[in-house]
């Protein structure tokens, strides 16, 4: 949008605030504007200073887009009118807002002594490292003080993280009375969660899925306190939304109340304010349409004249809010046009000031200052939350009169059994842990993994919910955010697929984003991999991890053997709990149930349980597992399934040719332990990496090699990978996935 049509749209309130007359009587400071209204003259005036505050921040926006100085022209113009929200709702309610929602930071902050939303914006919009939301990394919407956590810009995602944030607010008595756990959020009891998107947004998956899921705990007798906001101005960028689509669409929701606020600013303060009393009232979900105009175009780069003629755009700009409040405010006596005149000029000269020196303030210069937020490692600390020992009153209480540890040879277990019982030392340690998803409650996991849990734990902390995989990691990161520790579980590695923006663009980023200030630990139990048999297909032996291993900052955890589970289980529950990371769980699920090792009955793959407490309880990123550590003709990088039959090939191998072979299990897939595969690399002569996944992109194999090499290790290298295929039905996986002949013979090759 041109400069010229910022311009015209400053000179239009600047000439109506010249020809409006004051009206016979001004009002007192605290006389309302309406009879029963609670938007008093001196409120009034507050709500026009913090209007026309976010628009001059929009104007400098664009001006410093111009000068090559700033970095960020989606505005809120237009939209000013969501100031009432932000006056109406307590800085204890968070608010989980999207681009377009000046107005409403604005009125926000002010509720908060010293605080300087100005210059933090500003700050924002130069990318300076100063800037209190982000650290400079982003333009968002962010404040620890007024509890906003800062948003990315992808389009309604941070909907689904709403509902989670109002969902746990409202377990939180159910939390206190079941689980003797107080507020973990330290909000008061009444605190609602709201949540701002556009029209547009109001179509997207996430967005539909977040207000289904609110309306289906509502069903369900949950609170959910949420404050859907929908700031219509008609339009996505250059798609016109239908009219009256949003009331349409959102009007007669069972489960969800429904507000429309139009007119002028009192009429709009007061549907907001019933709005809101409504949901902290009755802790149901509320939808409030804010009808709103768009001005200048989508963003600084949008020419607008494109898809709208002149006329058009000239009649959005005589529906601007700021001209229709300054109308208002007069003609009722709430303010003079002297006094609004001042209100502009002043504003705007603060504004224009502290832009010319935010511009000077220091910028992010140092890469790793910039990803420091990103996935702190602190490994001594988690360690020593993960080394904890646990009452072994409470856990006989759990467990029963022998607890896993004391269980005779004969009793060794499966991966299943240890990450089963895992998970009750889990819940025991960490009493805000919340276990949850589809089928993991009565039925206790497809696998029975989860058995036992909501017996022992009660409802409130392990509980089922809706089959929506979207929704799953919401609510974790809503409940994250509420001060508890999730831990979430997808049935399926493919069913990940379809939500893994909730991990990869909000969860991982929210550390980053918010220059730490914010965190949503969480470790997202991920059933994968193939090699099932009897019950296979895609959907169920999903062999490729490549879409979690490109997500900065995820932590990703694949345990092989049932010891291993148990351990790295614990590190990855410390990982969260000290440092807020975020932490995938891969399980193999063809070894969950598995017995054997090399032949029928000899129970080589069942483990005992490590104890908690002490040395060795935990295991963390880099730490691998070596079989066969004697060995030095070959070495072998696996995991998971290739673990299994990488030590089957070793041994025949032996049997074969004489070369003997060690075999390292990675365990963490992501950060790769690269630098202990070198010490193990340096020790053989030789070096095999199987990776069961999909050749091409999917798994481990790439990035093990490059490391090596990178690392200055020279030893003829070799992988085994899967085919670059889905997995069929029967006997037909084994033509694509990774078998024992495959591994045997790339050891032979490379041995040659």
């Amino acid at each position: 949008m041109s400069a010229d049509r910022v311009t015209l749209v400053e000179q239009n309130l600047d000439r109506l605030l010249e020809e409006l007359q004051p009206a016979a009587t001004l009002m007192g400071p605290g006389q309302p504007l309406r009879p029963g209204s609670s938007l008093t003259a001196a409120r009034a005036r507050d709500l026009f200073e913090d209007m026309v505050l976010s628009r001059s921040l929009d104007v400098a926006a664009r001006e410093l887009k111009r000068r090559g100085q700033g970095f960020y022209t989606i505005s809120s113009a237009g939209h000013e009118r969501n100031a009432c929200v932000g006056a109406l709702l307590r800085t204890t309610d968070p608010c989980f807002l999207h681009y377009r929602s000046g107005g409403l930071m604005m009125a926000r902050m002010r509720q908060l002594p010293g605080s300087t939303p100005l210059w933090d914006t500003l700050l924002s919009f130069s990318a300076s490292a100063e800037d209190p939301a982000s650290g400079g990394r982003h333009k968002v919407w962010g404040s620890r003080a007024a509890w906003v956590p800062p948003q990315t810009s992808t389009i309604a995602s941070h909907v689904p993280k709403a509902v989670g944030m109002a969902f746990a607010l409202g377990r939180a008595r159910r939390l206190e009375v079941e689980a003797d756990l107080p507020q973990p959020s330290g909000l008061p009891t009444d605190a609602i969660v709201t949540c701002t998107f556009g029209d547009a947004s109001s179509n997207h998956a996430t967005a539909l899925t977040g207000v289904n899921a609110a309306r289906y705990a509502r069903r369900k007798d949950n609170p959910v306190p949420i404050l859907f906001v929908c700031e219509d101005n008609g339009r996505g960028i250059s798609v016109e939304t239908p009219s009256r689509w949003v009331e349409d669409t959102w009007g007669s929701q069972r489960h969800l109340s429904f507000f429309d606020a139009r007119g002028s600013i009192d009429e709009v303060w007061d549907t907001v304010e019933l709005a809101v009393r409504t949901c902290r009232s009755a802790r149901t979900p509320v939808f409030l349409r804010l009808e709103t105009v768009r001005l200048w175009g989508h963003a600084g780069s949008d020419v607008e004249t494109a898809y709208r003629t002149v006329e058009e755009i000239e009649a959005s700009e005589a529906q601007d809010p700021l001209l229709e409040a300054a109308r208002r405010l007069v003609e009722l006596g709430a303010a003079a046009p002297a006094q609004l005149r001042s209100i502009v000029a002043s504003t705007r000269a603060r504004v224009h000031a502290a832009m010319e020196e935010a511009v000077l303030r220091p910028k992010l210069t140092d890469a790793q200052v910039v990803t420091a937020p990103l996935a702190p490692e602190e490994p001594e600390l988690w360690r020593a939350e993960g080394s904890r020992a646990l009452p072994a009153e409470a856990r006989r209480e759990v467990f029963g009169a022998k607890l896993p540890e004391e269980q005779d040879t004969p009793t060794r277990r499966t991966l299943a059994a240890r990450i089963n019982q895992a998970l009750h030392d889990a819940m025991l340690a960490h009493p805000e842990a919340l276990v949850f998803g589809e089928d993991v409650g009565k039925k206790g996991g497809v696998y029975g993994l989860t058995q036992n849990l909501q017996r022992r734990f009660g409802q409130a902390r392990c509980f089922d919910t809706l089959l929506d995989e979207t929704t799953i990691l919401g609510v974790a990161q809503g409940a994250a955010q509420a001060g508890l520790l999730p831990v979430p579980e997808i049935q399926y590695l493919a069913y990940l697929h379809n939500a893994i923006d909730q991990l990869r663009g909000e969860a991982c980023s929210l550390q980053f984003f918010s220059n730490r200030t914010f965190q949503n630990p969480m470790v997202v139990r991920i059933a994968g991999l193939a090699y099932q048999k009897g019950f296979g297909g895609h959907f169920h032996n999903d062999n490729s991890i490549g879409a979690l291993r490109e997500i900065p900052g995820l932590a990703l955890a694949c345990p092989s053997r049932g010891d291993d589970a148990v351990r790295m289980l614990r590190g990855a529950l410390a990982m969260a709990s000290a440092s807020g990371r975020v932490v995938a769980f891969l399980e193999p699920i063809a070894l969950y149930h598995e017995r054997d090792l090399h032949k029928e009955g000899d129970e080589g793959w069942l483990t005992d349980y490590p104890a908690p407490g002490g040395e060795g309880a935990c295991l963390l990123p880099g730490e691998v597992g070596v079989h066969r550590a004697e060995c030095t003709d070959l070495l072998v990088i696996s995991y998971a399934n290739g673990l299994r039959l990488s030590l089957r090939a070793a041994r025949r191998l032996e049997a074969e040719t004489g070369k003997r072979a060690r075999v390292v299990d990675l365990r963490w897939l992501n950060p790769l332990p690269l630098e202990a595969l070198v010490e193990h690399a340096k020790a053989c002569e030789r070096v095999l990496v199987v990776d069961e996944c999909r050749a091409t992109g999917a798994g481990i194999a790439d990035a093990v090699v490059a490391g090596l090499v990178e690392r200055g290790v020279q030893r003829p290298l070799r992988t085994v990978r899967g085919l670059d295929s889905y997995v069929p039905l029967a006997d037909a996986a084994n033509l694509v996935l990774v078998q024992e002949d495959d591994i045997l013979r790339g050891m032979r090759e490379v041995l040659a």
